[in-house]
């Protein structure tokens, strides 16, 4: 190497940082973005501004209302008539032609009608805000998903993005190598063109992130994305504070799903015994008031259907058999939230123990072999072929570690949605 070559290498090499290799850089915030969101503020703004989960609350609220229905009593009816006779021979007489009569009627309900039918409303009620709540779950398990993929995205453009820097360095380096004629324009090329991949991974891996973010927003309930939202968290592993036996009992106790058809149940049961209630037979009770020429009467009468086909048989053996499907559909809903925990619990310990073998091993020492090739290269002492195969391979590690980080985190959201509770707050 001639010494303007060695004095070009020596001026590249002094204006090269220092590689953190275990740490991620995390590119700037879009301008104009004072305030990061956190994952609770974004959960927190899905809850308030996502369309679907309004419409299903503002459903809840109508649902609320057929209580009021069902509570309402039978109202009495009224009942008005009057007449006049004309006939001559009537009124020639000194007879009064005028006949009037009024009467009030009332059907009374037995067999307790309206508290079966009262019971039914409100069990409907509290399965739909069950309903609701599991459907609030799912978006909230959405919502962090997509916090992840983003907060994934942004670390992923930070690695392409020092990849690009620091390869820039081993042009710069070429680049002043070939003006001191240490090497060939053919070398130099060489070198030039391998920059193509490494901008092509800035370029795909900020399309993620503006898609990530898209995506996020669009669970905020947002019509149009705003390119200066930014989110801001971590993707290191936490510690679990709780067992899977925990997690099992969280979830029998929070799952509203698990509440949902609890509370069909309860629907079942009360629409069995409203069936039963309808078997019964509901007296209509009326008084009338007649005034005939001078003549007055009053009198009470009583109508009771005879219910000797139709006693509501039909009804009484769908309900019956509503009930214990009802009953079997519990059973299998419990079983599901023990399976879910049990699954959520597996993917997360395989996640932890993936993510713990490159945290702990891999990516450090991916990291220290391409900070010797690099020197070794800078110095003429490895082929650029070795050098590219050792940036390629802590490329592909330093993603993978990233990988692995999110795949725990998405694990924890999953186990969260599992036992509807927070598990990590």
């Amino acid at each position: 190497m001639t010494q303007k070559a060695l004095h070009a290498l020596c001026a590249v090499l002094l204006a090269i940082p220092p590689t953190l290799a275990a740490q991620t850089p995390t590119p700037p915030s879009p301008s104009g973005v004072t305030t990061p969101l956190t994952l609770q503020q974004a959960v927190e703004r899905a809850r308030t501004g996502n369309a679907s989960l309004i419409s299903a609350r503002q459903h809840v609220t109508a649902v609320q209302a057929t209580k009021i229905t069902a509570g309402l009593r039978q109202n009495p009816t009224f009942t008005a008539l009057g007449q006049g006779v004309t006939l001559p021979e009537v009124n020639n007489n000194g007879g009064n032609p005028y006949f009037y009569s009024a009467s009030v009627s009332r059907l009374f309900e037995r067999g307790q009608k309206r508290r079966w039918r009262l019971e039914g409303a409100e069990a409907t009620a509290d399965e739909t805000e069950s309903q609701y709540r599991d459907q609030e779950r799912q978006l909230v398990l959405a919502v962090r998903q997509a916090f992840t993929t983003m907060l994934l995205a942004k670390a992923s453009l930070g690695v392409a993005q020092e990849n690009l820097t620091d390869y820039q360095k081993t042009v710069d380096l070429s680049r002043a190598r070939l003006d001191a004629g240490d090497i060939t324009r053919t070398d130099f090329e060489r070198v030039d063109l391998q920059m193509a991949q490494f901008e092509s991974d800035v370029d795909t891996a900020r399309l993620n992130l503006q898609q990530a973010s898209s995506q996020l927003q669009l669970l905020f309930g947002s019509d149009r994305p705003d390119p200066a939202m930014d989110i801001v968290g971590t993707l290191e592993p936490p510690a679990l504070p709780l067992t899977m036996a925990d997690a099992e009992t969280q979830a029998l106790a929070a799952r509203p799903d698990y509440t949902a058809a609890r509370q069909a149940l309860l629907v079942s049961q009360a629409n069995a015994k409203f069936a039963i209630a309808s078997g019964t037979t509901d007296p209509t009770v009326a008084s009338e008031y007649e005034r005939s020429g001078a003549d007055n009467t009053f009198g009470v009468n009583v109508a009771i259907p005879l219910r000797i086909f139709d006693r509501n048989q039909g009804e009484k053996e769908r309900t019956r058999y509503e009930v214990d499907s009802s009953r079997f559909a519990v059973t299998a809903a419990r079983n599901q939230v023990v399976s879910d925990v049990d699954q959520a619990w597996m993917a997360l310990d395989t996640a932890q123990r993936m993510a713990h073998r490159y945290n702990s091993h891999y990516l450090d020492e991916a990291g220290h072999v391409r900070d010797n090739l690099q020197f070794s290269y800078r110095n003429g002492n490895t082929t650029l072929l070795d050098y590219l195969d050792a940036l390629r391979d802590y490329r592909s590690i330093h993603l993978s570690s990233l990988n692995a980080n999110a795949q725990v985190w998405l694990a924890i959201h999953q186990l969260s949605f599992a036992t509807a509770t927070d598990i990590i707050p």
